[in-house]
Parts: C-alpha cells; structure tokens; sequence
C-alpha cells in the first residue's frame, strides 16, 4: 500500500489490489463449487447430502474467518502508521488463535454434528454422505484457519496478487483429488460425495504450505521475519483480536447461517427441492464473491488511510468502492437471468431438478442488488473498525425480521420452499439500509473527532 494524490491514481491502487482478491475468493469458493458440481454427477443423493453438509459448514467457515479477519486492518493501520515493528507479532498471535479456534470446532463437532442431523428429516443416505463429507473436511480445518490468518497479512501489505497465485495453483489439486475420490479413478475407492471433504482437506494443507514459503522466502513478507523467532502466547493480544474479529465474524455469521437455516428448515421438502435450493444458492453465493472482494479491498485501503489519519482519501475510497459494486451488482442479475438455464445443467443432469433451479435463481436475482450495497459497506466499516453496531443489525435483519417472513411465506402461502427466499430477500434489503444510515452516521463522527 502506498500514498495516492489524485482520483486516478486511487482508481488504479483501488483495481490493483481488489482484482487478485476477486480472483482469489472466487478460486477459494470454486472449491465448493466443484464439491457441489461434481457431487451432482454421482448422483441426487450424493448432491443433497454435500448441500447439508455445506449448509452447515460455510457459515462456521466464514464466521470464523471473520473474526481472523481483524487482523487485516489491525495490521493495515499499523502499516498505515509505519509500526512495522508490531506486524509479526500479530500475525502470529493470530496462527495460535486459529489453532485453538479450529481444535475448539472439531471437540463441538464431534459432539454435536450427529444429534444436529438427526434433528433434521433426511433420508439415511443423505445424513450419512452429510455426516462423512464434513469428517473428510475436519482434517483441513487446522491448514485452512492457519492459512486465512496468513493471508491477511499478505494481503494486508497490498500484495493480493500472491494469494491470488496460491489458489489458482490450488484449483487443479482440488480438481484432481474430486476427480478420483468422488468417482474412484487411479485406483482410489468411490466414495461419491464423501470424496469432496476429503478432496478439499488435501487442497488446504498444500495452500498452506505453499502460502508459509511465499512468507518465508519472497518479498517483501520475508523482511517481517515471521517465523524468524520464538513469541510466547499473548492472551491480551488475543483479547484484542477476539473485541474486533468476534463482531466481524458474527456478522457474516449471522449473514451466511440464514441461508444455512433456510436449507436445514427445507428438509420438510423432497431431496429434488434441497438440491435444487442448494444448487442455485451455490451459484448466487459464487457471484457474491464480487461484492466481498471489493469489501475486503475497502478495508485495506480504508484501514490504511484511517491509519495514516488522511479521513478524505479513506471517505473517496468508500465511495469507489460503492460505485463499483452496484455496477458489478447490475451485472451479475443479467448473468443470472440469462444464463439460469446452462447454469442448472452444470449441477444435473435430471430435468425436473434442473427447471427447480432456474426458479430458485430468478430469486437470486434480487439478492445481487441487497448485496452491492451491504456487503462493501461491512468492509468500510471494518476498515474504520467500527464493528459492534453491523453485528447487531445483521443480527435483527436476517434473524428477527427475515427468517420469520421467510417461515411464514413458505408454510401459509402459495410460494412454498420459494417463501424462505422472498424472507431472504427482505432481511438482506432491511440490513443494506440500516448499514448505509451506520457508515453516514460513522464517517461523520470520526471527521468531528480529527
């Protein structure tokens, strides 16, 4: 990250830095989209019970995440503020933290994920391929939060283009081990949609191992020595990353768990109707990536502005990164609308399934407009690390005002399994408004401040 002076040179830092990540999340997500994808080609079963077990998965995943992700603009305000000092010591008080978070979520796992799908109306077949394709990911969990803290402090330096490397060199490994898990080639049994877990646990020790080379031997990450010498723990310091990172995390908790919830509550509906629900959530969520990229983009830049306390450059790139969204918002609904049709034959090949995912994705067209507005806006936030208030009116949108619609249109009007995503949709529309009035109201309190 460096200065800007004038619009078009922020323009240029703002494109640098936001285009690897775009590319990187949609690598990252790619993954589950070819769990999901090539899962649908073993078959139905093997297509809804990876759609359970994602649906449980993703919002623990992006939760906590989340709260790894205060680490990105605690480090951009250090950089902003020129305490280089300081930055190796975080990064690794957030490698203890993930390894503990992780450990945490296995011990609940193990506890809890049986008794969770036992609560849920599924056919035996479909519990046991949910139930053994999130054990296949537990063995990734470790590589996968020790990786996200990492990437951070990648990306928090500006050099987003190197996570961006890492996954594409990721992709085909992924690719690969979905290929002869799921279907049982080069001698490997068949273990349908089991194999997906496993196949992306084997994808996250490589990136790992990958990303801690970048750190070690290349520049500029090898100048902050990050392995370069022995930190005891700092539970003050994990203090400090929990007061910041758990509101974050909730918040895209409570985001992706409503989606999580809706597929959980839709087990009252055929295996043809969850799949089909699932699949076109799987594609909405792709495009989703969009907006959080230029999320996370704003708060490293926003972050490091506020650092260096130029509060006119952090509040020009705000609104960049804005007008970028809903222009790329406009664009995602032209994708969805017209290409619904080739995109439910990538997830099946039975007819019926595939017209239910086109009508699932007419829908998904009205969550592109809610999300070009909340989701950057989260990002701005976080870079003037204003976190609490967003928690709570995500938490009043999505589960106070949108799932109740969303059970009430599903279960007493014609709309049926379509009912929870008109509540989706509303809870979405109700947090962009109540964010956009939040970032106003923030920015005109931190320029009363300088």
């Amino acid at each position: 990250m460096y200065k800007t002076e004038t619009l078009k040179e922020k323009i240029k830092l703002l494109t640098v830095v936001m285009w690897p990540i775009l590319v990187t999340q949609l690598g990252l997500y790619a993954m589950n989209f070819i769990d999901t994808t090539m899962s649908g080609r073993a078959g139905a079963d093997d297509l809804a019970g990876v759609a359970i077990g994602s649906s449980l998965w993703v919002p623990i995943l992006t939760g906590i995440n989340g709260i790894l992700l205060a680490l990105t603009p605690i480090i951009s305000q250090k950089i902003g503020a020129k305490q280089h000092g300081d930055v190796s010591f975080y990064v690794i008080q957030g490698i203890y933290l993930s390894i503990v978070i992780a450990l945490t979520v296995i011990a609940f796992g193990f506890f809890l994920l049986e008794p969770v799908l036992n609560l849920m109306s599924l056919e035996p077949e479909v519990a046991a391929i949910a139930k053994h394709y999130l054990i296949g990911l537990t063995f990734g969990m470790i590589p996968l939060f020790v990786y996200n803290v990492l990437r951070g402090f990648i990306d928090s330096l500006g050099q987003t283009r190197v996570t961006m490397i890492i996954t594409l060199l990721a992709l085909p490994i992924n690719l690969l081990f979905n290929y002869v898990l799921i279907f049982g080639k080069l001698g490997f049994p068949a273990l349908g949609g089991v194999g997906a877990g496993y196949a992306s646990a084997i994808t996250y020790w490589f990136i790992l191992l990958v990303t801690i080379y970048f750190s070690v031997k290349t520049r500029p990450f090898s100048q902050f020595q990050i392995f370069g010498k022995k930190i005891r723990v700092s539970f003050g310091t994990w203090k400090e990353i929990l007061l910041l990172g758990l509101p974050i995390g909730l918040t895209i908790f409570f985001e992706t768990s409503i989606f999580s919830a809706v597929t959980l509550l839709m087990s009252q509906f055929s295996t043809e109707v969850i799949a089909a629900h699932q699949a076109a959530i799987n594609f909405a969520s792709m495009l989703y990536m969009i907006p959080m990229s230029i999320a996370f983009t704003l708060t490293i830049c926003v972050g490091f502005e506020i650092g260096a306390e130029r509060l006119e450059d952090a509040k020009t790139y705000s609104k960049l990164g804005m007008a970028i969204s809903l222009a790329m918002g406009v664009i995602s609904c032209v994708v969805i609308y017209f290409l619904r049709g080739p995109v439910s034959s990538l997830y099946t090949v039975d007819q019926g399934v595939a017209v239910l995912i086109q009508q699932f994705l007419i829908y998904a067209i009205f969550f592109q407009f809610s999300d070009a507005v909340n989701t950057p806006i989260q990002g701005i936030l976080r870079g003037y690390k204003d976190v609490n208030v967003p928690f709570v009116m995500a938490l009043i949108a999505f589960w106070i005002i949108g799932l109740p619609l969303g059970f009430v249109a599903a279960n007493f009007t014609f709309l049926g399994p379509f009912g929870y995503w008109v509540g989706l949709i509303i809870g979405l529309a109700v947090c962009a408004a109540f964010l956009l009035q939040r970032l106003l109201l923030v920015q005109r309190r931190v320029a009363q401040k300088s």
